[in-house]
């Protein structure tokens, strides 16, 4: 391999296949077009690895769009792969090859969503925005929207993962939030929307938002409750032991919370999967914990019950009986 194609990071790599879906396969906005050409002239690398993503450009019009589209999933699934794994994503970028990989459902709740979107987080990142009406939106681990302000709306949609939003005043645009299974208004608001596999999960902190499910039934949420919403319905969920916005603080925190939801939480911030044996599963823990260093909250909650936490790689992590 020359030396110029080596030099290049499994991280550029990473940033032209999501430059590519963006715009190739989205409706690009002035915006993310000129933040394009920053990225492309910030660093002659950029260039390099947009060429190898555009030479697959003349041959995406003869293939289905979803068949493109999976050979970008494949070079980016081959590249984390270390040193190898970045050779075998650019071979993949040069030949044109198609994954076996189906886009099924799932698709909706895979990492594209945040190659698709305008603004989007890693996993264990988190994001402040300012938008210009004053609105406040904090993206948590692994989100991704896109925001559509105009003349007549505020309109954001989730796409994946979590967000906080405290509205900002406007009495000529109403301030939506929108996601696969409805619809969310605020009313003068701060507010938590979740996007999960089967549902959207929404608490309301202060003021009100009004839900509007796919079947267009409409409830009102009122600060205090979290609600439940599905293509089908929406229902107001018991209360919970862990607070729905701590998070934004970069804590998790609760009173009388299982140990097994906590780690569940945790496992949201780290890349990998915490396995927690049934049998504590019913423990529990009150208090406040740090989400930016999921690997010491797990060495306190070690010290504090009786549980022994077993690291076997990096990505896997069991919790059982100490």
């Amino acid at each position: 391999m020359p030396a110029s194609q080596a030099d290049l990071s499994s991280e550029i790599v990473d940033q032209a296949i999501q430059w590519a879906v963006r715009l190739l396969f989205n409706d690009p906005s002035d915006d993310t077009r000129q933040r394009f050409l920053a990225w492309e002239g910030a660093d002659p690398r950029h260039k390099l690895a947009w060429q190898r993503v555009q030479s697959l450009r003349e041959d995406f019009p003869r293939i289905p769009a979803p068949l493109a589209l999976e050979t970008l999933q494949t070079a980016d699934a081959i590249r984390g792969r270390r040193q190898t794994g970045r050779r075998q994503a650019l071979k993949v970028l040069a030949l044109g090859g198609v994954s076996v990989l189906g886009l099924s459902t799932g698709y909706h709740y895979t990492p594209w969503q945040r190659w698709l979107a305008e603004t989007s987080t890693g996993v264990g990142e988190q994001r402040t925005l300012t938008l210009d009406d004053g609105t406040v939106i904090v993206l948590n681990t692994d989100t991704a929207i896109d925001i559509r302000f105009d003349a007549e709306r505020r309109d954001v949609l989730l796409r994946r993962g979590e967000i906080l939003v405290t509205t900002g005043h406007d009495a000529t645009r109403p301030f939506r939030v929108r996601t696969a299974f409805g619809t969310m208004r605020a009313l003068g608001t701060r507010f938590t929307v979740r996007l999960d596999d089967a549902l959207v999960r929404v608490g309301v902190q202060e003021g009100a938002v009004a839900l509007h499910d796919g079947n267009a039934a409409k409830a009102v949420a009122q600060a205090g409750t979290t609600w439940d919403m599905t293509e089908a319905s929406s229902s107001e969920r018991p209360a919970s032991a862990m607070s729905p916005d701590s998070w934004a603080n970069g804590q998790l925190s609760g009173s009388n919370m299982r140990l097994a939801d906590v780690l569940a939480e945790l496992a949201r911030y780290r890349h990998g999967r915490i396995d927690c044996d049934p049998s504590i599963a019913n423990l529990t823990v009150s208090g406040a914990y740090r989400i930016d260093d999921t690997d010491r909250t797990l060495r306190f909650l070690e010290k504090a019950l009786p549980i022994r936490v077993s690291y076997f790689t990096g990505y896997w992590v069991r919790v059982g009986r100490g």
